[in-house]
């Protein structure tokens, strides 16, 4: 499903950087339902291989590369408005001006946001869950969600929250918003496809890279890219 691939594709990085970190340690305190979650991984892991990841190589085979640009960027730009409502709940007003400008430019002047023509302005990673942990609320266990994919308690909550900003949930029309959820999971997993070609052959428990992956990444992202060092009962 694209969140169970997102973090292990855009963590794989981070996660070498930080080597030095016990994981280990990390883990065990954050996920005691592992055996839950495991399974629920494998759920969502079967149903991609079988439904969602060749859905994706035919999109990526047939539709032309303007056509995959003008896509991205329309998605991107509704991920923007949700970005643009947590910068201003955590009192970034700076990013919100900026993600807001990019919201107004990109769907009047770049047609519903199908050209970004705010591409000088940087792109910002907000949400809910990073909103919580921006006011300190801590993560809590890590949970496996059904077709969404790696969160935790924090997260998970914030997703639900999240619904209540963005475009696509507060589609009225009950067959258009099932359809671009679904076309926004698909173009997702495309564009993981060359990626998850250097990671298939490297990873062996791919569970446990995910979950590091994942609860390391958004570590980051509430820390705006500089999070605190963890501490643990065994570190010296």
């Amino acid at each position: 499903m694209p969140l169970t691939r997102i973090p292990l594709l855009l963590a794989s990085l981070f996660l070498t950087a930080c080597g030095s970190i016990n994981l280990s340690a990390y883990t065990q305190q954050k996920d005691p339902f592992e055996s839950f979650n495991r399974s629920v991984y494998t759920f969502n892991d079967t149903l991609d291989r079988a439904v969602l990841k060749p859905v994706a190589q035919g999109y990526s085979a047939v539709t032309p590369s303007p056509v995959k640009t003008m896509v991205n960027n329309f998605f991107s730009n509704l991920d923007d408005v949700v970005v643009t409502v947590n910068d201003l709940l955590q009192f970034k007003f700076k990013q919100a001006a900026n993600d807001g400008a990019r919201v107004i430019f990109n769907t009047t002047f770049g047609v519903f946001g199908l050209f970004n023509i705010t591409d000088r302005l940087e792109k910002h990673n907000e949400d809910f869950g990073q909103t919580l942990g921006y006011w300190g609320v801590p993560s809590g266990p890590y949970l496996m969600l059904p077709f969404l994919g790696p969160s935790s308690i924090r997260d998970g909550t914030g997703l639900y929250v999240d619904s209540y900003s963005s475009v696509i949930s507060n589609t009225n029309d009950v067959p258009v918003r099932n359809s671009a959820w679904a076309a926004k999971g698909v173009v997702t997993r495309a564009g993981l496809l060359e990626q998850e070609k250097v990671l298939d052959e490297a990873i062996i428990d791919r569970y446990s890279f995910l979950r590091d992956a994942y609860l390391m990444r958004r570590q980051s992202l509430v820390y705006d890219g500089n999070p605190p060092r963890q501490k643990f009962d065994d570190d010296e």
